[in-house]
């Protein structure tokens, strides 16, 4: 699967504050590993906590993470109307738009 590299942005402030970044990480490697879930299931969370944000990067960065870890394109949707109660019509719309940024450059 072609995934996009990571944003120039992202990249720029990753090489300026690696110490900072290097901490990011290893918070969110811990936080992966203290319980049952796997990394499909929560790029999947983190996908849906990303929409329910307007966190446009994010929804981008877990949706392709997600595929990575083996997401199907349906589990992606699903995840993002499943919150609609949740969050509203027009977040779950505006996160589907981003996600399909992502599906159409793979």
């Amino acid at each position: 699967m072609d995934i996009k590299c990571l944003p120039d942005h992202y990249s720029k402030l990753r090489a300026r504050f690696k110490d900072y970044f290097d901490a990011l990480d290893n918070l969110g490697e811990k936080a992966r590993h203290a319980g049952p879930l796997d990394d499909k299931s929560a790029h999947l969370i983190q996908l849906a906590a990303a929409a329910a944000i307007f966190s446009e990067g994010s929804v981008h960065s877990h949706a392709r993470r997600a595929l990575l870890a083996g997401a199907t394109e349906e589990e992606l949707y699903h995840t993002l109307l499943i919150i609609t109660s949740t969050v509203g019509f027009p977040t779950v719309a505006a996160a589907i738009s981003w996600l399909e940024d992502v599906l159409q450059n793979r």
